[in-house]
């Protein structure tokens, strides 16, 4: 055989794998579990920590502060340093709305070794245990809830024993770029965390999205926030802390839960992956190097293969590529139904993929650069991804 036939058989043997023994990370079948209204509503404090987000918040908050949560609940909105009037915003929506009541603070500059966004998180959590909650929501200023979001949530973690119940929220799909790229990234994530990974009992592989339900003891056996304060990829870091601290967490797609943030042009969503690709990869050039080998051989290989078996008259590298990027779109689908998109954009994937390993390749230049994690005027030059200690 030639080296394209092998470099496809290659690829198609990773994706018969990825689609057997990877946790089935394709399917989308992981959302709430099922629940039941608990005999008492135990009492909730919501915080939410917010970075120039003026414009985010008229769409998000008045969605918490509407719940339709039997039980008491609270609304902490930590304005971090903005310089657009979050804060201003946040006071004039609770007044104007009513609904849950708001405490509307801010903790200055996050001190040496903090993130700013866990800096908030923290200075948010230690105004709620003064309230003695008996969860915690911690969601991004960016997402929405239906009416009865809270509800379902505390059921879910109630009736099904679990410390962390979290979700992903879904993300916007309106522009060209968000419908080609966003559902990518919700595929690409939860083939690096399968969900049913993360939910099973015991099992070593913890993730969270940017909506989590965390019971507050949960949250003091684990150290929380104080033992990811580095961390940039907080949302994976605070289920890992979770985990060690012997909690059981859940993982699942939003159905109900929805993130208002658009990504409109390309250059807005390459900043939002390249912020922290090349953390998730613990600034190591050895994992950067086998991410770009692994992404080419999984998902640039099939097409190319098939081109170059078809023209050059190679039936073998013809087949197997296309049986790779046949295989490959079929697990994309899956995905595709979740956002509504049309399934004729699932043999692009390859494309969206090359576009990925030119935003992490382009986080790895930045860091080495020293601009590192940067964010609405922050830089984080070695943030750690999600410390094991």
């Amino acid at each position: 055989m030639s080296a394209v036939a092998w470099i496809a058989m290659g690829s198609l043997a990773a994706w018969v794998w990825l689609l057997l023994g990877q946790g089935f990370f394709w399917r989308t079948d992981q959302r709430m579990p099922v629940r039941r209204a608990p005999e008492r509503w135990p009492s909730v404090a919501i915080v939410v920590p917010a970075r120039d987000e003026a414009d985010m918040l008229p769409v998000s908050l008045p969605s918490l502060l509407t719940q339709d949560y039997p039980g008491v609940a609270e609304v902490f909105v930590v304005d971090d340093c903005s310089e657009d009037g979050t804060g201003d915003v946040a006071r004039a929506l609770s007044v104007r709305y009513g609904g849950l009541p708001v405490t509307v603070t801010s903790p200055g500059e996050p001190e040496p070794g903090w993130t700013g966004k866990l800096w908030a998180v923290r200075h948010g959590m230690a105004l709620a245990r003064a309230r003695r909650p008996e969860y915690l929501l911690l969601t991004d200023a960016d997402i929405a809830h239906e009416p009865d979001s809270l509800r379902e949530l505390v059921s879910a973690a109630v009736s099904g024993g679990f410390d962390l119940v979290s979700q992903m929220a879904r993300l916007r799909v309106s522009s060209v770029w968000e419908r080609l790229i966003v559902p990518a990234f919700v595929y690409f994530f939860s083939q690096l965390y399968p969900f049913r990974w993360v939910n099973r009992a015991g099992a070593r592989t913890a993730a969270a999205g940017g909506c989590v339900l965390l019971r507050t003891k949960a949250a003091d056996r684990a150290r929380v926030p104080e033992s990811i304060r580095q961390a940039v990829i907080d949302d994976v870091s605070l289920a890992r802390a979770v985990r060690r601290g012997g909690g059981r967490i859940w993982l699942g797609l939003a159905e109900r839960v929805d993130s208002v943030r658009p990504y409109p042009r390309l250059a807005d969503l390459w900043r939002m992956v390249s912020r922290s690709a090349y953390t998730q990869l613990r600034h190591s050039p050895a994992l950067l190097l086998g991410t770009v080998l692994g992404l080419a051989l999984v998902y640039l290989a099939p097409p190319v293969a098939l081109v170059a078996g078809l023209l050059g008259g190679d039936p073998v590298a013809a087949w197997a590529g296309g049986a790779a990027w046949a295989v490959m779109t079929g697990t994309y689908l899956p995905m595709l139904r979740y956002y509504r998109q049309s399934p004729w954009s699932a043999p692009l994937l390859p494309f969206t993929a090359l576009l990925y390993l030119l935003m992490t390749v382009d986080s790895a230049v930045r860091h080495h650069r020293g601009r590192g994690a940067a964010w609405k005027g922050r830089t984080y030059a070695r943030p750690e991804a999600a410390p094991d200690r």
